[in-house]
């Protein structure tokens, strides 16, 4: 029997009455049609979710949430019963909101036929009448709808299928799953409103992997709990390892949680934490307060097999969350309240391997190392008719590692506007001061910044700086930004704002200027004023020396020498090179402030 003959076949032994009438060949999905060798273009894949759509008017809508770069529409399908198809009705009838997306990587893109078989089978089949009887399915078939349409054979050489891929960028040349907290791109700025509209209480986004060959069709990732709200790591712990992945394997899968080789030669070697942060999606969840789980297929499964197990993933998925409802809802709840509760704690920002390493059972394949005359490595190859469990060492489990103090307030001065830009994209609320107003203040002040030397989705991250804090008395002035720290968006505007943040403004690159002095000391002038200083203060020409004698190349270069004292003269210093201008108050400063 064919794919495509099986397909049609199961779809028609699931139409039960009354649905059958609409039950026809209509409804198997472009994929299901052509046997999983393809997958249908943008265009082709909207007009069948529109059609669907009209088919199930009180089960299912369709809607523009954003416009591409080039000019082409983002769509978003809400699913619910009984109506319940906007945010007002979802809260109002106490139904989860879950956002699942497909396609941020247009070449790993079961998610977008998945769904399709999904929404079909909820909506028109009755295959799964229970889907979504006490939850809200708002579904992004293609997230990145410009790299979907650029497709070819040849993007994604690790894969099986389908014949042709996206590209992993979208038309930018941006991969939208590092852009969540800078939001430079315009689809990252739909899918923020998006977002805020909606306030999800779970984020499930759907991924093929690369790596290793094994067994398994199927991984996932969700943050490590020390990132997370208490009740949001609770939640997902019950959830995925206690439930979800469970009944996924009943239904005849074989799952594992990520599996980040330390070294790709050798799979015994372990596993670690791949390094999830805010700028990727299950880190903004986190940052946001709520639930996150990335699924990656396996690359190396047959298309089919890939497709068939994110539908049962999903599946699996939403049946816990509609088992208790009423759990990921208080535990949104909960994690908000948290976060609005953090004034005057440290909130770790960054985070390191927990250096004791527990041992797991990876089942996998057996595999050989032969020394390569090409590469002049290892070349690995794996044998996928013998199968072999491994004992091996994870580091997977992270540890907090940098903090950053979560004050009253931020303020921002008005002249800031990229910033202020970033708080309306994330819809972080705030309010402005009506009148300038002097107040005590703590300000980070910034030294020996090192960026990295190759840029990075468009930018020479600031990878490396040293951070002293200053109290310091200020004048804002009127429209000075303040952003209250005892909000739900508390932990968002940390990792948006803070210097420690490894993902905050400051570190991609867009805060540079403060670290540029606009006045600079003529050599001539510069000598002169070294000498009057060397004469007034023995300890800084004993420090002059000492460095002349351990720093060869400091001594080789005239410039850095003469910048040694203009550094530490008024003149520089006066510039407030390196003053990060995000200002921390405390409450006394906030309650004092004029505001609208």
């Amino acid at each position: 029997m064919t794919a495509t003959l099986s397909a049609r076949l199961l779809l028609a032994l699931a139409c039960v009455w009354p649905l059958a009438a609409r039950c026809t060949e209509a409804w198997i999905t472009p994929a299901e049609a052509s046997g999983f060798r393809t997958t249908p273009s943008y265009g082709d894949t909207v007009d069948w979710l529109r059609r669907l759509a009209a088919a199930a008017p009180d089960r299912l809508r369709v809607e523009t949430f954003g416009t591409s770069p080039e000019g082409r529409p983002m769509i978003v399908v809400i699913a619910a019963r009984d109506g319940d198809l906007t945010p007002a009705r979802a809260r109002a009838a106490a139904k989860p909101i879950v956002l699942l997306q497909a396609g941020i990587h247009p070449g790993e893109i079961e998610g977008k036929d998945a769904g399709l078989m999904l929404l079909r089978d909820f909506a028109v089949t009755g295959r799964l009448p229970h889907l979504l009887d006490h939850a809200v399915l708002v579904f992004i078939p293609v997230y990145s709808v410009d790299g979907h349409e650029n497709t070819g054979p040849y993007f994604r050489i690790n894969q099986n299928g389908p014949q042709t891929m996206g590209f992993r960028g979208q038309s930018q040349y941006l991969n939208l799953n590092r852009d969540y907290v800078k939001a430079d791109a315009p689809e990252t700025r739909a899918w923020l409103g998006l977002w805020n509209t909606w306030r999800p209480d779970l984020l499930v986004d759907i991924h093929t992997t690369d790596g290793a060959d094994y067994p398994y069709d199927l991984t996932w990732y969700a943050e490590d709990p020390h990132k997370l709200p208490p009740s949001i790591a609770a939640w997902q712990k019950a959830a995925y390892a206690g439930d979800v992945m469970p009944r996924y394997e009943r239904m005849g899968h074989l799952a594992s949680p990520y599996l980040e080789f330390r070294d790709g030669r050798d799979i015994t070697k372990g596993i670690e934490n791949f390094g999830s942060g805010p700028r990727f999606s299950t880190g903004y969840a986190a940052i946001r307060n709520r639930a996150g789980l990335l699924i990656e297929t396996h690359m190396l499964k047959p298309y089919a097999v890939r497709v068939h197990g994110t539908y049962d993933v999903v599946r699996s998925v939403m049946a816990h969350v509609n088992a208790d409802p009423a759990a990921l809802l208080r535990a949104s709840r909960e994690a908000d309240a948290w976060a609005a509760s953090r004034v005057g704690n440290d909130v770790p920002v960054t985070f390191r391997q927990d250096p004791t390493p527990v041992t797991v059972t990876l089942k996998g394949y057996a595999f050989t190392q032969t020394p390569s005359e090409i590469s002049g490595d290892l070349w690995v190859r794996y044998d996928p008719t013998v199968t072999k469990d491994y004992r091996i060492p994870s580091w997977a489990n992270l540890l907090p590692d940098a903090s950053a103090p979560v004050p009253a307030a931020w303020a921002i001065p008005p002249q800031w506007t990229v910033v202020i830009d970033r708080l309306d994209a994330h819809g972080i609320r705030y309010t402005r001061t009506a009148a300038a107003a002097r107040v005590t203040v703590a300000r980070d002040v910034l030294t020996h910044p090192q960026w990295a030397e190759k840029p990075f989705e468009g930018h020479h991250m600031l990878k490396d700086v040293d951070i002293a804090t200053a109290r310091e008395e200020v004048t804002l002035p009127a429209g000075t930004v303040i952003v209250r720290g005892d909000t739900a968006e508390a932990i968002l505007a940390l990792n948006l704002l803070d210097a420690h943040a490894p993902d905050s403004l400051l570190r991609w690159g867009y805060l540079d200027a403060i670290f540029e002095p606009k006045e600079y000391g003529e050599p001539r002038v510069v000598e002169a004023l070294a000498r009057k200083m060397l004469a007034a203060d023995p300890s800084l020409k004993a420090a002059f020396e000492a460095k002349l004698k351990s720093d060869a190349t400091f001594a080789a270069s005239p410039r850095a020498r003469l910048a040694f004292f203009f550094e530490r003269s008024p003149w520089y210093t006066a510039q407030k090179v390196g003053d990060d201008p995000v200002l921390r108050l405390d409450a006394r400063a906030l309650d004092s402030l004029p505001l609208h």
